[in-house]
Protein backbone atom coordinates (compact mmCIF):
# COMPACT_ATOMS: atom_id res chain seq x y z
CA UNK A 1 0.00 0.00 0.00
CA UNK A 2 1.20 3.31 -1.28
CA UNK A 3 -0.03 6.33 1.59
CA UNK A 4 0.61 9.87 0.75
CA UNK A 5 0.41 12.32 3.51
CA UNK A 6 0.36 16.13 3.00
CA UNK A 7 -0.26 18.13 5.82
CA UNK A 8 -0.13 21.97 5.13
CA UNK A 9 -0.19 25.03 7.55
CA UNK A 10 0.91 22.41 10.52
CA UNK A 11 1.76 21.21 13.38
CA UNK A 12 -1.51 21.34 13.95
CA UNK A 13 -2.65 20.69 18.19
CA UNK A 14 -3.90 17.06 18.54
CA UNK A 15 -3.05 15.70 15.34
CA UNK A 16 0.88 13.89 14.96
CA UNK A 17 2.04 12.47 11.75
CA UNK A 18 2.58 9.27 12.76
CA UNK A 19 -0.75 8.88 14.49
CA UNK A 20 -2.34 9.89 11.52
CA UNK A 21 -0.16 7.00 8.98
CA UNK A 22 -1.15 4.41 12.10
CA UNK A 23 -4.42 4.84 11.87
CA UNK A 24 -4.63 5.41 7.80
CA UNK A 25 -3.13 1.77 7.48
CA UNK A 26 -5.00 0.02 9.89
CA UNK A 27 -8.16 1.31 7.94
CA UNK A 28 -6.40 0.47 4.61
CA UNK A 29 -5.70 -3.00 6.01
CA UNK A 30 -9.01 -3.44 7.03
CA UNK A 31 -10.41 -2.88 3.58
CA UNK A 32 -7.95 -5.39 1.79
CA UNK A 33 -6.66 -2.58 -0.10
CA UNK A 34 -2.70 -3.63 0.09
CA UNK A 35 -2.10 -2.59 -3.41
CA UNK A 36 -3.77 0.47 -3.33
CA UNK A 37 -2.16 4.25 -3.63
CA UNK A 38 -4.00 7.08 -2.20
CA UNK A 39 -3.05 10.57 -0.97
CA UNK A 40 -4.38 12.55 2.42
CA UNK A 41 -4.18 16.11 2.68
CA UNK A 42 -5.01 18.04 5.82
CA UNK A 43 -5.35 21.68 4.80
CA UNK A 44 -6.89 24.94 6.32
CA UNK A 45 -10.53 26.43 5.20
CA UNK A 46 -9.10 28.83 2.44
CA UNK A 47 -7.67 25.77 0.76
CA UNK A 48 -10.90 23.51 0.87
CA UNK A 49 -13.03 26.59 0.47
CA UNK A 50 -11.32 26.82 -2.81
CA UNK A 51 -11.35 23.48 -3.99
CA UNK A 52 -14.72 23.19 -2.93
CA UNK A 53 -15.95 26.06 -5.20
CA UNK A 54 -13.74 25.03 -8.21
CA UNK A 55 -14.84 21.43 -8.70
CA UNK A 56 -18.63 21.41 -6.63
CA UNK A 57 -20.04 24.68 -6.95
CA UNK A 58 -20.22 25.35 -2.96
CA UNK A 59 -18.74 28.64 -2.45
CA UNK A 60 -17.65 27.96 1.54
CA UNK A 61 -15.19 25.42 3.24
CA UNK A 62 -16.63 22.51 3.98
CA UNK A 63 -14.81 19.60 6.04
CA UNK A 64 -13.63 16.82 3.48
CA UNK A 65 -13.66 16.54 -0.06
CA UNK A 66 -12.49 12.85 -2.16
CA UNK A 67 -11.78 12.67 -5.58
CA UNK A 68 -11.98 9.32 -6.71
CA UNK A 69 -9.68 8.53 -9.59
CA UNK A 70 -12.27 5.49 -10.87
CA UNK A 71 -14.62 8.15 -11.87
CA UNK A 72 -14.65 9.30 -15.07
CA UNK A 73 -14.22 9.24 -18.71
CA UNK A 74 -10.75 7.91 -18.07
CA UNK A 75 -11.37 6.08 -14.68
CA UNK A 76 -10.39 2.46 -15.86
CA UNK A 77 -6.97 3.85 -16.18
CA UNK A 78 -6.50 4.45 -12.67
CA UNK A 79 -5.36 1.13 -11.62
CA UNK A 80 -4.67 0.83 -7.79
CA UNK A 81 -4.70 4.84 -7.72
CA UNK A 82 -7.91 5.05 -5.86
CA UNK A 83 -7.23 9.29 -5.53
CA UNK A 84 -7.13 12.26 -2.73
CA UNK A 85 -8.73 12.89 0.33
CA UNK A 86 -8.74 16.24 1.89
CA UNK A 87 -9.95 17.26 5.26
CA UNK A 88 -9.84 20.89 6.75
CA UNK A 89 -8.39 21.02 10.14
CA UNK A 90 -10.22 24.16 11.32
CA UNK A 91 -13.54 23.12 10.25
CA UNK A 92 -12.59 19.33 11.54
CA UNK A 93 -11.55 21.30 15.18
CA UNK A 94 -15.00 23.67 15.02
CA UNK A 95 -17.01 19.95 14.61
CA UNK A 96 -15.00 18.13 17.18
CA UNK A 97 -15.39 21.00 19.86
CA UNK A 98 -18.63 20.94 18.71
CA UNK A 99 -19.19 17.52 19.69
CA UNK A 100 -16.98 17.96 22.98
CA UNK A 101 -14.65 15.02 21.42
CA UNK A 102 -10.83 15.50 20.47
CA UNK A 103 -9.95 16.62 16.67
CA UNK A 104 -8.14 13.98 15.87
CA UNK A 105 -10.85 11.78 16.32
CA UNK A 106 -12.73 14.13 14.20
CA UNK A 107 -9.87 14.10 11.02
CA UNK A 108 -10.27 10.19 11.43
CA UNK A 109 -13.42 9.88 11.06
CA UNK A 110 -12.93 12.50 7.76
CA UNK A 111 -9.98 10.32 6.47
CA UNK A 112 -12.47 7.25 6.89
CA UNK A 113 -15.51 8.81 5.14
CA UNK A 114 -13.39 10.10 2.15
CA UNK A 115 -11.45 6.88 1.66
CA UNK A 116 -15.26 5.31 1.25
CA UNK A 117 -15.86 7.82 -0.72
CA UNK A 118 -12.45 6.80 -3.07
CA UNK A 119 -14.34 3.53 -3.35
CA UNK A 120 -17.63 4.72 -4.87
CA UNK A 121 -19.28 4.93 -1.19
CA UNK A 122 -22.03 7.59 -1.06
CA UNK A 123 -24.90 8.98 1.12
CA UNK A 124 -27.78 10.03 -1.24
CA UNK A 125 -30.19 8.05 0.39
CA UNK A 126 -31.18 7.14 4.02
CA UNK A 127 -30.71 3.71 3.44
CA UNK A 128 -27.10 4.44 1.81
CA UNK A 129 -26.41 7.25 4.58
CA UNK A 130 -26.63 4.66 7.08
CA UNK A 131 -24.55 2.13 5.60
CA UNK A 132 -21.86 4.39 5.09
CA UNK A 133 -21.97 5.97 8.89
CA UNK A 134 -21.88 2.19 10.31
CA UNK A 135 -18.71 1.62 8.02
CA UNK A 136 -17.40 4.68 8.56
CA UNK A 137 -17.96 3.68 12.16
CA UNK A 138 -16.20 0.43 12.16
CA UNK A 139 -13.19 1.83 10.13
CA UNK A 140 -12.49 4.30 13.33
CA UNK A 141 -12.94 1.30 15.31
CA UNK A 142 -9.72 -0.38 13.76
CA UNK A 143 -7.91 3.11 13.36
CA UNK A 144 -8.27 2.78 17.33
CA UNK A 145 -7.08 -0.17 17.78
CA UNK A 146 -3.19 -0.52 18.31
CA UNK A 147 -2.73 -3.00 16.03
CA UNK A 148 -5.86 -3.87 13.34
CA UNK A 149 -7.18 -7.43 13.99
CA UNK A 150 -10.13 -6.51 12.01
CA UNK A 151 -11.37 -8.26 8.70
CA UNK A 152 -12.96 -6.95 6.16
CA UNK A 153 -17.13 -7.48 6.07
CA UNK A 154 -19.25 -8.55 3.36
CA UNK A 155 -20.25 -4.20 3.00
CA UNK A 156 -16.23 -3.37 2.69
CA UNK A 157 -16.39 -3.59 -1.22
CA UNK A 158 -20.41 -2.78 -1.49
CA UNK A 159 -20.00 1.11 -2.78
CA UNK A 160 -22.88 3.06 -3.32
CA UNK A 161 -23.74 4.99 -6.36
CA UNK A 162 -20.65 6.16 -8.24
CA UNK A 163 -19.96 10.25 -8.79
CA UNK A 164 -18.73 12.63 -11.47
CA UNK A 165 -17.48 15.25 -9.45
CA UNK A 166 -15.47 14.93 -5.76
CA UNK A 167 -17.91 14.35 -2.81
CA UNK A 168 -18.42 16.38 0.31
CA UNK A 169 -19.53 14.89 3.78
CA UNK A 170 -21.38 18.34 4.91
CA UNK A 171 -20.12 20.16 7.84
CA UNK A 172 -22.25 20.10 10.83
CA UNK A 173 -23.56 16.36 10.24
CA UNK A 174 -23.86 13.95 13.62
CA UNK A 175 -21.87 10.48 12.17
CA UNK A 176 -20.41 9.51 15.70
CA UNK A 177 -22.23 6.25 17.14
CA UNK A 178 -22.93 6.63 20.54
Amino acid sequence: MAIALSIEKGPHEGLTRPEILRRLRAMIKLLQLDKAEVSFVLTGDERIHQLNKIYRGKDRPTDVLAFAMHEGEFGALAGHLLGDVIVSVPTARKQARAQGAPVLEEVTMLLAHGLLHLLGWDHETAAKDRRMKAETARLCAAALEPSSRATRSKGAADPGLSRKRPTASGAGRRRKPQ
